[in-house]
């Protein structure tokens, strides 16, 4: 079985971002760019998968400018076979990129794609459902533990009330949650045995797709920075400031 697992090129969560000056995005120059976390979990789990015995092969893909070969090198040096590239440098909504995965799906007939369930530079959380939808397969969101077995997965997945445990028919579609697992660390003969790792390159157009962006971004601006807290003498005042001031209770 193989295993198709999406990556994404995002800023580091570490960096604070700053709005661009005339309001038309996030400022990138000279940021530092990594894997999303997300979907460091789920090449973890794809590899780990592999390491079981469930899966032959571990296929990476990024969508994105040629700058995400990088990341599809970091997730190689996981433990990705191969590696897959969809240059453009066209701006990627998440319909685009379903877009794209869906056609390599067609081209690669894996058994099982895992995505992380959002990326941490739009929160958009529709990729992995969009692609679930234009493949026509199964989905189970949100994952946090995965077995396969007998041609399904068993999927348990977070809600509000506590678990909920999920059975889809191979192939399918999983988004992973933060709880599956902890990405490994990266050693540096990993890194060197990744440069070697085969990495195809295709354009939007090679697979027939439009990427044409369908929504456009009015303004981006930072968050109202918050007010100075004041001291009261006692809780009558509090309550009196929380009720006639604030308008909280």
């Amino acid at each position: 079985m193989k295993i198709l697992v999406a990556v994404k090129r995002v800023v580091d969560y570490n960096v604070k971002v700053r709005v661009k000056s005339d309001g038309t995005g996030v400022d990138i120059a000279n940021v530092k760019m990594s894997m999303n976390p997300f979907d460091e979990i789920a090449v973890e789990e794809a590899t780990r998968l592999k390491e079981k015995g469930m899966a032959t092969e571990v296929i990476a893909i990024s969508c994105g400018p040629t700058q995400c070969q990088e990341t599809l090198r970091t997730a190689m040096a996981i433990g990705a076979d191969r590696g897959i590239l969809v240059e453009t440098s066209e701006e990627l909504q998440p319909l685009a990129v379903a877009k794209l995965l869906k056609a390599i799906v067609d081209k690669e007939q894996p058994g099982l794609i895992i995505l992380g369930k959002q990326a941490i530079d739009d929160d958009c959380n529709q990729t992995g459902q969009m692609l679930a939808a234009l493949a026509d397969l199964p989905q189970a969101t949100f994952a946090s533990k995965i077995e396969i077995a007998d041609g399904k997965a068993k999927v348990t997945r977070e809600v509000d009330g506590g678990l909920e445990t999920l059975s889809v028919n191979l192939p399918a579609v999983v988004t992973t949650d933060l709880r599956l697992n902890e990405p490994r660390y990266v050693t540096l003969p990993n890194i060197m045995k990744a440069k070697k790792k085969q990495l195809d390159v295709f354009k939007p157009e090679d697979l027939g797709v439009n990427v044409a962006p369908r929504i456009k971004t009015l303004k981006v601006s930072e968050p109202a920075k918050r007010g100075a807290g004041i001291k009261v003498p006692d809780v009558a005042t509090l309550v009196d400031k929380l009720k006639n001031t604030a308008k909280v209770i």
